[in-house]
């Protein structure tokens, strides 16, 4: 299906990638704190609907 080639290619990449994404983001945590205060409240927010939406539909399903 793939050649070793394309496997390592596709190693390295995805290391390189994880490698650059970590340390950009250590690099902004200050400034995402700063910003970014009630974030996680959205989310939680946005998670808790989610739940609604399947158990009104699992409610209703019956």
């Amino acid at each position: 299906m793939f050649s070793t080639g394309q496997l390592i290619f596709a190693l390295l990449f995805v290391i390189a990638f994880v490698l650059i994404i970590v340390f950009a983001y250590k690099k902004d945590t200050k400034l995402h704190q700063k910003n970014y205060k009630g974030a996680k409240w959205v989310l939680v927010s946005f998670v808790i609907f989610i739940i609604f939406l399947f158990l009104v539909k699992g409610l209703l399903k019956n």
